[in-house]
């Protein structure tokens, strides 16, 4: 775990980031109805019994990664959805993303994780499954998994802001980034010589 973490952090962290999920994956799956998308490696063939929630709250408990790596795997989601427009995120797909994007970010983040048979135990799959979205995951991302401390801020900011204030969703795009005011805010685009004036704003 970081220093300065403090487990007492991570509800906060696991609340609003379900939340976030949850409304994503409910307008995508409103989306599909009208306009069904490409199935992946991430979809299962029914949607899961256990809520996002439960979910990550599971991942945390067991997988014991620091509340950082849940900002990363945000950040990654976010990536992948931006690289891969034609697998929104919705209810099909959200667990799978999940588990597969903390695992990552754990491993990305951490000095000490568990490896990917375990990962598959806490996710409810199994291991050669985990080995495949693992894979599947990183070349979707390009293999992007460097995050600034100016990314990290931004979307820790967001995060926060957005649950603060609870303002209405654009999915016009089916990607988890939020409306085109969010793409300028969290620099997307990864340019790191805009990262300075993100901090600023963020102030």
């Amino acid at each position: 775990m970081g220093e300065g973490e403090s487990p007492s952090v991570m509800p906060k962290v696991i609340t609003f980031l379900s939340s976030l999920l949850e409304r994503v994956a409910e307008s995508n799956d409103h989306n599909q109805e009208q306009h069904p998308q490409k199935i992946s490696a991430f979809h299962g063939l029914t949607r899961p019994n256990i809520s996002i929630h439960s979910y990550l709250e599971r991942i945390f408990k067991y997988a014991n990664c620091s509340p950082s790596c849940f900002i990363v795997a945000y950040v990654y989601l976010d990536r992948f959805t931006h690289k891969q427009p034609s697998l929104p995120i919705d209810s099909f797909n959200v667990h799978r993303l999940l588990i597969t994007s903390v695992m990552v970010a754990a491993k990305f983040m951490d000095d000490m994780y568990y490896n990917n048979a375990y990962y598959a135990k806490v996710g409810g799959i199994t291991k050669i499954e985990m080995n495949f979205l693992e894979l599947d995951f990183l070349f979707g991302l390009g293999f992007h998994l460097n995050v600034t401390p100016g990314t990290f801020q931004a979307y820790c900011v967001h995060l926060q802001r957005e649950m603060l204030l609870m303002q209405p969703l654009n999915f016009s795009d089916s990607t988890l980034t939020l409306g085109k005011s969010l793409k300028a805010h969290l620099c997307l685009n990864e340019d790191e010589s805009s990262h300075q004036k993100q901090q600023q704003l963020a102030v």
